[in-house]
C-alpha cells in the first residue's frame, strides 16, 4: 500500500518541486512554460538580428576617413582676403542704385570713391569690414544702410614660384592667371626641371580643383600635384588651373645621371620621368667613348644613403656593346666613370710625336 501511494504521489511531487503549488492546480502548466520559453528565445534571436542590421547600417552611413580629409571646394573668394590697390569691388544697396553693376577700383592709395560718402580707405580691410565701414559712413545720409560688398576681381596677387625655374621668387601679378602663365612669368622651367609640380593653397581661398587635392596636417592648406608635361601636350588641359593669391608653386629638380671620364661629351643628363637609364643610353647621350677609353674597367659610383658614401659597381662596357653582357640600369644621381687606357694614351702620344717628327723632316727637306 505504501509503495502504491508513493507511486501515485511521485508525479505530483515532481510537478510541485518544478512549478510550485500552481503546478498541482493546473496540469497544463508544462506546455505553457515550454511555449513561453520558445517565445523568449525567438524574441532574443530577432533582437540580435535587428541589432546587427542597425550596426551595419550605421557603418555604411558613416563616411570614410579619406572623404572626411578632402576639403570642400567652392569658387568664392573668402572673407579673410585683405583688399589692396587695383582690386575691383561690386556694391549693392537699395538706396544707391547708381552703384549697381558698376565695379569700383581700389586706387593706389587704397581708397575708393563712394557716392555721398566720397573717398573711403579700404586697403587692408576684408570685404565684411569694408561693409561695416561703409554702413557707418553712409548712416549720415541713409537711414539704416545695408550695403553689401563683393570682390569682383583680385588684381594684386603675390604668388611664389620656387624650384627649377629661371626666375624663382615672389611675383606680384594682376588679373586672372593660369599655372602656365605663372611659370612663364617666372622665366619658364629649367632644363633640369621635373614634370611633377606641386601647388599649395590657403584654405580661405578654397581648395585646389584637382582630383588629388588634400588637406595638409595643419588643415590650413590644400596641396595637389599635377603633371606639367601632360598639360603642355594638351593631354590634361583642364589641369591648367587658375592661380590665386598666396599660392605656392613648386617645380622640383629632376633626377640626373652623370657621365665622366673618357667620353666625348661628359656631363649630367636628366632622367625626365624615367625611373632609370641604361649605361648604353648614358654613353649615347655623352656622344660615345673617346679613342683612349678603357671600356672594360668602367665603374658606376652609386650613393648609399645609409652609409653616406658611394659604392663602386664594375661595368664591362665593351662586353655590353658587343652584346655579351646585358645592359646595366642606372639610377638617379648615379655617376658612370669611364677611365682612360694608359697604353692607348702612350701609343697615341708616340704616334703624334712620330707624325710631328715626320712633318718636321718633310718641311726641313723641302727646297
Amino acid at each position: 500500500m505504501n509503495m502504491q501511494r508513493s507511486m501515485l504521489i511521485s508525479p505530483n511531487w515532481q510537478r510541485n518541486t518544478r512549478f510550485g503549488i500552481a503546478g498541482l492546480a493546473n496540469p497544463h502548466m508544462d506546455s505553457r512554460v515550454v511555449s513561453l520559453r520558445t517565445i523568449t528565445k525567438v524574441v532574443a534571436v530577432v533582437a540580435a538580428v535587428l541589432f546587427h542590421v542597425v550596426s551595419a547600417a550605421g557603418q555604411v552611413a558613416s563616411p570614410p576617413e579619406s572623404d572626411q580629409a578632402k576639403p570642400k571646394c567652392d569658387n568664392q573668394i573668402r572673407s579673410t582676403y585683405l583688399l589692396g590697390p587695383d582690386d575691383q569691388l561690386e556694391f549693392s544697396e537699395p538706396e544707391l542704385t547708381e552703384l549697381v553693376n558698376k565695379p569700383i577700383r581700389v586706387d593706389g592709395d587704397g581708397n575708393i570713391e563712394v557716392p555721398l560718402a566720397g573717398r573711403v580707405h579700404v586697403s587692408g580691410l576684408t570685404a565684411q569690414q569694408t561693409e561695416q565701414e561703409l554702413n557707418k559712413v553712409l548712416s549720415t545720409y541713409i537711414r539704416h544702410p545695408q550695403i553689401v560688398v563683393s570682390i569682383a576681381e583680385v588684381r594684386s596677387q603675390p604668388v611664389s614660384v620656387l624650384g627649377a625655374v629661371n626666375a624663382p621668387g615672389v611675383h606680384q601679378v594682376q588679373g586672372h592667371k593660369t599655372l602656365l602663365e605663372m611659370l612663364a612669368l617666372a622665366g619658364g622651367i629649367r632644363s633640369d626641371a621635373g614634370y611633377g609640380i606641386r601647388i599649395t593653397r590657403q584654405v580661405e581661398w578654397g581648395c585646389i580643383p584637382l582630383p588629388n587635392a588634400q588637406l595638409d596636417a595643419s588643415r590650413q592648406f590644400t596641396v595637389a600635384e599635377l603633371n606639367l608635361k601632360k598639360i603642355m601636350e594638351a593631354k590634361n588641359p583642364e589641369e591648367n588651373i587658375q592661380i590665386f593669391p598666396h599660392d605656392v608653386i613648386t617645380v622640383p629638380k629632376d633626377e640626373m645621371v652623370y657621365v665622366i671620364g673618357d667620353v666625348k661629351h661628359p656631363g649630367g643628363f636628366v632622367l625626365i620621368e624615367r625611373e632609370s637609364m641604361s649605361v648604353l643610353q648614358a654613353i649615347s647621350l655623352a656622344e660615345g667613348l673617346s679613342g683612349t677609353a678603357d671600356a672594360r674597367h668602367a665603374r658606376i659610383l652609386r650613393l648609399n644613403h645609409d652609409a653616406d658614401k658611394r659604392e663602386e659597381l664594375p661595368v664591362d662596357v665593351k662586353d655590353v656593346l658587343n652584346g655579351k653582357k646585358p645592359d646595366v640600369a642606372l639610377r638617379g644621381d648615379d655617376i658612370l666613370f669611364v677611365p682612360g687606357s694608359t697604353g692607348k694614351k702612350a701609343s697615341l702620344r708616340a704616334i703624334e710625336a712620330a707624325i710631328q717628327t715626320g712633318t718636321g723632316l718633310v718641311i726641313w727637306h723641302t727646297p
